[in-house]
């Protein structure tokens, strides 16, 4: 005796499953972006910066002198870290990477 064959509706079903499993649309790649100290930011520019960002929710714990982010121990290390910390906590909106005109969106990882 053969086998009864699977409904129409399940075949579609599984290959739709199959579909989204596998592959993956263009609107669903999200680009990643840093926000991160311009390179002309100047000291005291970048520490008010810094002071905002931490003062405004950006988890600065890391960068103080016994968090794991501390070193390299420079103020644009510091103001870059707190920037994008500030940045992604508010969904990488790009409103929030302005900093007085001393932070930029870099869509490369600056950790690299």
């Amino acid at each position: 005796m053969a086998a009864a064959a699977a409904p129409p509706s399940m075949v579609v079903a599984l290959l739709f499953f199959l579909y989204i499993t596998t592959n993956r649309p263009p609107f669903l790649v999200v680009e990643a972006t840093w926000c991160v100290v311009r390179s002309d930011a100047s000291d005291q520019a970048m520490l008010a910066g810094l002071n905002y960002a931490c003062a405004g929710g950006a988890d600065c714990v890391p960068i103080q002198s016994s968090g794991l982010c501390y070193l390299p121990n420079t103020i644009q290390a510091h103001a870059s870290y707190a920037y994008n910390s500030y940045y992604q906590r508010r969904g990488s909106d790009p409103a929030a990477c302005y900093f007085s005109g001393t932070a930029t969106i870099a869509k490369t990882d600056p950790s690299l």
